[in-house]
Formats: structure tokens, sequence, C-alpha cells
């Protein structure tokens, strides 16, 4: 599989830096499999660079997947912004951007309640991300290339 980092210089060998920004699928090196999202993410930043890995899955590595927005992607996402942290090597799934983040935590605050959360979150376009969680996890990247967005 393909899969793209978007950001502010060319990443030839990924590493997991740790911040205090917690993010939906915890500390890691986040990418996505769809190449105008990470185009987007690029965008960010006044320097656009993507860069393009293959991703191969080695044997033995703890992958938690989610495959739609569920309740318990809702959960997993709500304890990992919180700074719980998990013990998975790959999370991957789809991503709680700005607007459904911010749905996120009117739902935290008591807001919005878990129905009216998803007739919200509902409508957004797919979004995809796949977070690398442990030093084992990035042997499964190789990097292939790298662009201006």
């Amino acid at each position: 599989m393909r899969v793209y980092h978007g950001g502010y210089c060319e990443i030839k060998t990924p590493e997991i830096r740790l911040s205090g920004h917690n993010k939906d699928f915890g500390q890691g090196f986040y990418c996505t499999g769809f190449q105008i999202q990470a185009k987007r993410w690029a965008k960010r930043f006044e320097k656009h660079i993507v860069s393009v890995f293959d991703y191969v899955e080695i044997p033995d590595v703890d992958i938690l997947r989610f495959e739609t927005m569920t309740e318990e992607w809702l959960d997993f996402i709500v304890d990992c912004r919180s700074g719980k942290p998990h013990g998975h090597e790959i999370v991957t799934g789809a991503m709680a951007n700005d607007q459904v983040w911010n749905y996120i935590a009117d739902y935290i605050d008591g807001i919005l309640t878990r129905e009216q959360f998803w007739a919200l979150a509902k409508f957004k376009r797919p979004t995809h991300q796949i977070a690398f969680c442990s030093p084992r996890s990035l042997s499964c990247l190789t990097f292939i290339e790298s662009y201006g967005a």
C-alpha cells in the first residue's frame, strides 16, 4: 500500500516525536492513504512537502483497525485526545478532522449527546489516517519519494 505524509520537509527516515499535543490515535508518525489529504496536511505549513512511502505490514505487529467511524472509534479518540496511552503499534481509521473534532469536543463537554454527534459527523467527507506508534512499526515503511504540494 502506498501512504503519504504531509508536512514542511522531506521525511526519508520517519520517527516518532513526542509532543504535548494529543492526537486522534496518540503519539506516532501519521500518514494517510489519500494523497489529496496529505496535500491538505502539508498546506498548513509555509513550505509544503509530501513524502511518499510503501507500507508493508510485518508479522505480529499489533494493529488496531477502525473500518468505519464507530462507538469504539469515538471512545478511542476521546481517550487518546485526553492523553490516555494505548499499547497498539499501528492504528488506522478515519480522522477526526477539525469539524469532527469540534463535535467530539462538544460531546466531551456535554453540549452534544452521542446521537447528536453521530447525526452531525456522518455528513463529513471521508478521511483516513494511519499512526505508526512504535519504533518497530516504522520498519513497515520504505521511503519512495517526496514532492512539493
